[in-house]
């Protein structure tokens, strides 16, 4: 197993709690339900970075959706 580097957070106990409810859903403590979260958001970090749009005016991206695969309805 890898190094580990012991890192103190503080969570509003509302979080707290849906982690915890989170974490007995999958059968893992609240620490490892914690490990996974952020290695996920890694990892998805890592993927989604899809290529930025070169627009005139930065406005035009604020206002206007992309469209991602979308499937037309038969």
């Amino acid at each position: 197993m890898p190094n580990k580097k012991i890192i103190t957070i503080s969570l509003d106990e509302k979080v707290l709690k849906s982690i915890e409810k989170r974490a007995n859903k999958n059968m893992l403590s609240v620490q490892q339900q914690i490990e996974d979260i952020i290695r996920r958001s890694c990892v998805m970090s890592k993927t989604n970075s899809a290529p930025k749009e070169k627009l005139d005016d930065p406005l035009i991206s604020i206002f206007s959706r992309r469209k991602h695969n979308l499937k037309k309805k038969k």
